[in-house]
């Protein structure tokens, strides 16, 4: 039997589509946590069908908004005392820091270690960003 209890104090992204999850918990690096962590493909959902969501029992350092390039359709949701503090939606970002790296090895960013990889859009329609520092694109539909 599958059980996962709820959270005293932490985050929990809901209503990530099928399939996204894994990618979202790659890329906030979860599997590196020292803290409980529960990653959930494949959930029933009254709004969608299926869903995956990530339950995660500390605070994280990071624009989560940002997630929304990945998934406009999850939410995040802030909890304290087991309730729902607060609930984010997403959006796909004007600008978002500290998620994605640049990969443009010239980039400042990847050779100074205390600046924040910041990224600006510049094409909704294609979900395209630009570094900040160096202008290099970074294409999310890619």
């Amino acid at each position: 039997m599958l059980s996962i209890t709820s959270i005293k104090k932490g985050i929990v992204i809901d209503h990530i589509s099928p399939g996204n999850g894994y990618e979202i918990f790659k890329l906030l690096e979860l599997d590196k946590a020292d803290f409980r962590v529960a990653l959930i493909i494949n959930a029933d959902s009254k709004k969608f069908g299926r869903k995956d969501l990530i339950k995660i029992e500390n605070e994280i350092d990071l624009d989560l908004r940002a997630l929304g390039i990945l998934d406009k359709n999850l939410t995040i949701n802030i909890i304290e005392d087991e309730m729902i503090k607060e609930k984010i939606e997403v959006d796909l970002p004007k600008m978002f820091e500290g998620i994605f790296k640049c990969k443009n090895p010239r980039c400042i960013t990847s050779s100074e270690r205390d600046v924040v990889q910041k990224f600006e859009l510049v094409s909704e329609d294609k979900t395209i960003y630009k570094c900040a520092y160096c202008d290099h694109l970074l294409n999310m539909e890619e």
